[in-house]
């Protein structure tokens, strides 16, 4: 399986990640779930599921800490059984954006999905363009836009 990209800055910090952190699934969207990038998902229907659970739970967090007033969370870590999840946001030239990673507890733990993610917002920092930042998802423009990034990513 490969990483597939809508903005090619983002395949190959994404694919060193997917790599050195042994993620199972992941998604690099904006926190309104617009997909720039993933690995691991093999419908459409699930990137779509996913990026508007992890864009929703992302607001919801940063909601709850702007209440308690306290800066957003750094990072989101849930474990199941035999999978985590680690959610976190990030801040590039290309603007704020949210890293959803799924890993198996057995081939992976969250220090390394966190340590490598570390490495990932360098890479993507680095990486990132610094001029035209694109405007924030209209909700007349969505539907679009993610039928074209999802064509994208899927090779349709």
């Amino acid at each position: 399986m490969t990483v597939r990209a809508v903005e090619s800055w983002t395949l190959q910090p994404l694919t060193d990640y997917v790599h050195e952190a042994g993620a199972r699934l992941v998604l690099l969207m904006t926190p309104a779930g617009q997909v720039l990038a993933q690995f691991g998902f093999t419908r459409a229907v699930d990137v779509m599921a996913a990026a508007a659970l992890g864009a929703a739970i992302m607001a919801t967090t940063t909601e709850l800490a702007r209440q308690l007033g306290q800066p957003p969370f750094a990072a989101l870590n849930h474990q199941g059984q035999r999978h985590g999840i680690f959610l976190s946001g990030l801040t590039t030239g290309r603007g704020a954006l949210v890293v959803l990673a799924v890993y198996d507890l057995d081939v992976s733990s969250l220090g390394l999905v966190q340590l490598f993610f570390e490495q990932l917002v360098t890479d993507l920092r680095a990486g990132s363009p610094r001029e035209g930042v694109p405007k924030q998802v209209l909700a007349a423009d969505f539907e679009r836009e993610l039928n074209e990034s999802l064509s994208t990513l899927f090779g349709r």
